[in-house]
């Protein structure tokens, strides 16, 4: 007589067997092979975000990444996500799904990219924790396309997470450097993909906004054979048997286009600057939005030009973008970002009277500190319920050496800033056109004139009166939104510190 063990041996084998030949769901789910170019298909995906009741029971094809997934009994919830959208998928055990199916689904790694298809539900309560809230994907097949690691180095859901101050709920949060460190994952989140959306949606409104106003786009060179703006803060490289220098700005050749009668023009393009400076606004390379025009009479035609560009700018992102807006605001809220029409525009001196009535002392031909400007930022924001204006009529001092001095008052020049929520965001100003007075001026700052021979020259055969300015891409980004550090918004920032990913 068999033993009780040899006994239920026997019973397990056959069970097994029958348990594989159970799996009528096998050829509906598992890992594809690499998708190499083999063949085409005429298999229509559908976007996550176009998955709402209207498509209630169709039959769909979906590819998207496993954001999370839970084993529950015979069934297993999963949540797609496409860029900053997802949505709940049910694998059930029925006709379409076995146990193994069900199994193999719960076991996909996070991140993995899949390919679904399977039938949308409308469902009667509103699932919360997805941006597609009315319906659910009932899955009937389920392909693996791409398998992510088990372990990652960070988990979405905690990088999604608010920071919120003084308060400590025991959960995850993620640091700068574990995000810039794995930036590729850090850039999948919503919040991520939010930001980077609406920037792009920055420079399109710039460019488009600047073409209406009959603008011309250039391309500068960013390799120079000297420092563009005369300082020190530049990147020296090595150019074949000489030295060059990384642009500042495309400052000189904007100039030089406008002596060569292209009258309004714009460049989108990185700048560098070799400032060792670790602040949360400062880049050592960031997009320059840079515009320079010719005017008529008076430089206040370029600055309300360059004004209303922003405003442009602003309104669109309000008109386009509320979606990733609101996207950002659940991790990062923030008030709406106000400014007003025609833009408030205070002089220097203004400004000034301004801080010492705060208490603040500061010499009439002083530069602005970082904290000084903040809390200009909150006065005028006080005052005028504003967070866009323009500071103008900057002491000369303060100023390079192209800047136009104010002909009524030596120690003012023809130059201004634009500030969003009390931050610098744009630098301005008449450009000096006349070759003689640029010469001196270049001298007042001790600037060797052989080294800027060439851009001097460039206005000896007839310059227009004319005037710009540069706005760094990323800060108009950070403070429309903001958030509190231009590495948020620097798609793979470079810092004194930092040179990868």
């Amino acid at each position: 007589m068999p033993s009780a063990s040899a006994s239920r041996k026997t019973q397990e084998k056959p069970r097994e067997v029958m348990d594989a030949a159970e799996d009528y769901a096998k050829e509906r789910y598992g890992v594809s092979s690499m998708i190499q170019s083999q063949e085409k298909s005429d298999r229509v995906l559908v976007r996550v975000s176009n998955l709402t009741e209207k498509k209630a029971d169709e039959v769909v094809w979906v590819r998207a990444r496993v954001h999370t997934s839970r084993a529950k009994g015979k069934q297993c919830f999963l949540v797609l996500r496409q860029q900053q959208f997802n949505v709940q998928a049910l694998v059930a055990v029925g006709d379409h799904a076995s146990k193994q199916m069900v199994k193999f689904a719960a076991n996909i790694n996070k991140e993995s990219i899949v390919d679904v298809e399977g039938v949308v539900r409308k469902v009667n309560q509103k699932i919360g924790s997805c941006t597609q809230q009315d319906v659910e994907l009932h899955v009937q097949k389920i392909y693996v396309i791409s398998v992510a690691e088990p372990r990652l180095p960070l988990q979405l859901d905690d990088a999604i997470r608010p920071e919120v101050e003084g308060e400590e709920d025991g959960r995850a949060t993620v640091n700068q450097d574990t995000r810039l460190d794995n930036r590729v994952i850090d850039l999948r989140t919503s919040t991520s993909q939010a930001v980077f959306r609406l920037q792009s949606g920055v420079c399109h409104l710039f460019r488009e906004t600047l073409i209406n106003k009959g603008f011309v786009e250039i391309q500068t060179p960013k390799i120079i054979s000297a420092a563009s703006e005369g300082g020190a803060n530049v990147f020296t490289v090595s150019y074949f048997k000489n030295n060059a220098y990384l642009a500042q700005s495309p400052q000189l050749y904007k100039q030089m286009c406008i002596c060569a009668d292209f009258e309004k023009v714009f460049c989108i393009g990185p700048v560098f600057r070799a400032e060792d400076s670790n602040t949360h606004r400062h880049l050592t390379e960031f997009v320059g939005l840079d515009i320079e025009m010719a005017f008529n009479y008076h430089y206040h035609e370029v600055m309300e030009e360059i004004a209303d560009t922003l405003v442009q700018i602003f309104k669109g992102l309000q008109e386009r973008f509320q979606t990733e807006i609101q996207t950002v605001n659940k991790q990062f809220p923030c008030e709406p970002f106000k400014f007003l029409e025609p833009t408030l525009r205070l002089e220097y001196c203004e400004a000034l009277a301004m801080l010492r009535e705060a208490g603040i002392e500061m010499g009439d031909e002083e530069d602005l500190s970082t904290p000084n400007e903040k809390l200009l930022g909150r006065l005028v924001k006080e005052k005028y319920d504003t967070d866009f204006y323009i500071l103008d009529k900057y002491p000369l001092a303060v100023r390079p050496f192209y800047t136009m001095p104010d002909p009524r008052n030596p120690k003012q020049s023809n130059s201004y800033d634009m500030f969003m929520r009390g931050e610098e965001i744009l630098s301005g100003a008449q450009r000096i056109h006349d070759p003689q007075l640029l010469t001196e001026r270049a001298l007042h700052h001790g600037i060797d004139l052989e080294k800027i021979k060439a851009y001097i020259d460039s206005f000896r055969f007839g310059a227009p009166p004319h005037a710009g300015g540069g706005i760094g891409l990323e800060r108009v980004t950070m403070l429309f939104l903001g958030l509190h550090n231009i590495r948020q918004t620097s798609m793979f920032p470079r810092d004194p510190k930092r040179l990868t990913p």
